[in-house]
């Protein structure tokens, strides 16, 4: 009997552990603003990190507002893990997933450089939007 009822109190406070974790939990993507063509770009803020240089690393995704044909059919998207230069303006890609459709996992193509490179983040595109978010003020 008093091992039934030890179970019984053990499974409830995993219940409400788990309920009172899942409530304080935010959501995976967070929307950090749109690309000039109207893609709504989003950071996952649990994959920032800051390294001992400054470095900010980050995953980021984007939704085409309007999908891109290609021969193999349309993309609807795309995902990056990224590291942001903040006082150089610059960014470099550590891998990138471009998606036929993100909901079932069908990948056009991913590419993850060995030596990744820093450059410029074009105004018109996510990583610039990503970089204005995580350089911004606090």
């Amino acid at each position: 009997m008093r091992r039934n009822n030890a179970l019984v109190i053990a499974g409830l406070t995993v219940i409400l552990a788990s309920n009172v974790l899942g409530a304080q939990a935010a959501p995976r993507w967070q929307e950090i603003g749109k690309t000039s063509t109207g893609n709504t770009v989003y950071l996952d803020p649990q994959s920032v990190s800051r390294d001992t240089t400054g470095i900010i690393t980050a995953t980021v995704r984007v939704v085409y507002a309007t999908p891109i044909d290609t021969p193999q059919g349309p993309i609807n998207g795309s995902r990056a893990t990224a590291m942001f230069d903040c006082p150089g303006k610059k960014v470099a890609v550590k891998e990138s997933i471009i998606w036929h459709d993100e909901q079932r996992g069908t990948i056009y193509r991913r590419s993850a450089p060995t030596r990744p490179g820093f450059g410029p983040a074009l105004t018109s595109t996510f990583a610039f939007v990503a970089l204005e978010h995580l350089c911004a003020p606090r």
